[in-house]
């Protein structure tokens, strides 16, 4: 673990420390403590609203489901480990109903269609060698992860869909299959985008993933202050064909650099390498004051900044970049391919070379 990584770890653990745990445990709030050796999910099962579980330092082999609202999951920091338990032999239930385990997850926050969980933390631990996520919220509101390492997952670190109000901070998400921070309306139906109602991805760090932060078909949610580096694609905003188009986001002062390693091409993209920052099929989103350095490659989404033609054919409109700085970034530190027509805006930035020429 680098001095990095222990020092985003180390505000985690002042900033969950102050958020949940300088009340004493009550009668209506109880603290239910596990061991090394002992069920988490027996003690999850076992919590009412409002309860924290908090888990010793150590390694545990299990995975976890939450549903109950108002739960604190805490571990000790990230000494605290969740690796996978025996293989759990998948059933031929469908995938909604299989269990977290079943599915390759962590831990699992699950909320029903029309009625969310909420308040759920999880907070200071590790969540490493899953084959799909490490942590994974679907229909969630007012979810936090917070202090969380999320480290070679086979698909995403932390993930949500359908879910509201989120807030993700302090964590660290590193060498995972797609995505370290991956947001979604929905994974598996295609709709239009959603309103997250304000969720907030912050003081992350992001590195050696396919992708950093992958947010898509979403409005309402900012991504800042963020460090993303060394993996294939910085930042990627997605929108498609579906109405509402994702927009209305905001991504603002994350340190953005060298996310130069190669990843090869998927069904539904060209190969990724040399990205920063890229926005595809969004409108009315706001990228400022990130400092983008360092990103090259020969992708077709490749540079610092990128508003990219969708590969579905769907246009990028009135976003706005401006107040970033960027430097040697390939093939330019600012690309636009849509047409002038669509009112993308690109003012006070910091940079030397764009394609086209002028945007600088």
């Amino acid at each position: 673990m680098t001095k990095r990584h222990i020092a985003y770890l180390a505000c985690a653990a002042a900033l969950c420390g102050s958020l949940i745990g300088a009340a004493p445990a009550t009668a209506s709030h109880r603290v239910l403590q596990v061991h090394p050796g002992e069920s988490i999910q027996k003690a999850v099962d076992a919590a009412q609203p409002g309860d924290t579980v908090l888990l010793a330092a150590g390694t545990y082999h299990e995975s976890v489901k939450v549903t109950t609202p108002g739960l604190t999951l805490r571990g000790a920091g990230p000494d605290t480990v969740l690796k996978p338990g025996k293989k759990v032999k998948s059933s031929a239930k469908k995938a909604a109903q299989k269990s977290c385990a079943e599915m390759g997850n962590g831990i699992c926050v699950v909320g029903a269609k029309k009625q969310p969980v909420e308040d759920v933390t999880i907070a200071r631990m590790t969540v490493t060698g899953f084959s799909r996520i490490g942590v994974m919220a679907v229909g969630a509101a007012n979810l936090h992860v917070h202090g969380v390492e999320a480290v070679k997952n086979g698909q995403w670190g932390l993930a949500e869909e359908r879910s509201v109000h989120s807030t993700y901070r302090y964590n660290v998400a590193r060498n995972n299959g797609d995505a370290g921070i991956f947001l979604a309306n929905s994974v598996t139906t295609e709709k239009g985008a959603v309103d997250t109602g304000g969720t907030v991805v912050e003081h992350n760090r992001l590195e050696g993933n396919r992708i950093g932060v992958t947010v898509r078909r979403l409005r309402n949610l900012t991504v800042s202050d963020n460090t993303v580096t060394g993996n294939c694609a910085g930042v990627f905003v997605v929108g498609d064909e579906n109405k509402p188009k994702a927009g209305h986001l905001t991504v603002a002062d994350n340190k953005v650099v060298k996310n130069n390693k190669y990843c090869k091409k998927t069904a539904r993209l060209a190969f990724l390498q040399g990205i920063g920052i890229v926005l595809t099929g969004t409108e009315d989103t706001l990228v400022t004051g990130n400092t983008v350095t360092g990103n090259s490659g020969k992708s077709p989404l490749s540079g610092g900044v990128v508003v990219f033609k969708s590969f579905v054919g769907v246009s990028s409109d009135k976003n706005q970049i401006t107040r970033n700085k960027l430097s040697g970034n390939a093939p330019a530190d600012l690309v636009n391919q849509e047409a002038t027509k669509h009112g993308n805006s690109f003012k006070q930035n910091t940079c030397k070379k764009s394609k086209p020429a002028g945007l600088c």
